[in-house]
């Protein structure tokens, strides 16, 4: 009886061992070479498609497959597919890179449309308008500001000012730009109009010719 028993607690041992050691063979992930040809199969599949553009995945999706199949060890038995994960990922990066480039450059682009929109619907203040709104300026800030954005339409604040007292050709002694604005400022009020511009290439004003009312 004793011995029966013995027989039958060493082959529950037995059992025990084989069943731990089943268990502790599928937890530690290994696969049998079944499995494991499947995934090199998949692998070398997908692996291809992406690095010859025959996916419709996404960046991410492709990334995330390829993060995928780096949970499996092939360094050992196929290194050409450790190989094939590197050009993947490069690959990948570079088009990542790209994409995120043009994205870029397409948000500067949209926002230069915008700006140049934004402009084009602006009113344009011309120099006449500057000219009263200096003279009518209801304090001395106002009127000097008025002035520094007047002064972006000329080349320089020294760009003269010729003022024509008649029509027979008789000139008030030149000033320049800045002083007739200020003029205008101490003034309080516009007594000519504008007779002739010169522009520079940049359409600024160089030269500017006015005439007494």
């Amino acid at each position: 009886m004793i011995k029966h028993l013995k027989s039958i607690i060493i082959i529950a041992m037995v059992a025990l061992v084989t069943i731990c050691g089943a268990t502790s063979c599928k937890s530690s992930g290994k696969l049998s070479k079944k499995e494991y040809k499947a995934k090199v199969e998949q692998a070398t599949r997908d692996l291809n498609a992406i690095l010859n553009n025959q996916t419709e995945w996404t960046l991410e999706e492709q990334q995330a497959r390829v993060d995928e199949i780096k949970q499996v060890d092939f360094s050992k038995k196929n290194p050409e597919i450790m190989e094939m994960i590197e050009r993947a990922e490069a690959k990948i990066a570079r088009e990542m890179a790209e994409r995120d480039r043009l994205a870029e450059e397409q948000r500067l682009a949209e926002e230069r449309r915008l700006r140049e929109l934004e402009e084009q619907n602006k009113p344009k203040t011309e120099l006449t308008d500057y000219f009263n709104m200096i003279a009518n300026a209801k304090d001395v800030n106002t009127a000097n500001k008025h002035i520094k954005d007047a002064l972006q339409l000329f080349e320089s604040p020294d760009a003269v000012v010729l003022i024509l007292l008649n029509n027979y050709g008789d000139y008030d002694r030149p000033t320049t730009a800045v002083n007739y604005l200020n003029y205008l400022k101490d003034q309080k009020k516009v007594t000519v109009k504008v007779n002739n511009i010169k522009y520079n290439e940049n359409n600024k004003i160089t030269e500017l010719e006015l005439i007494k009312k």
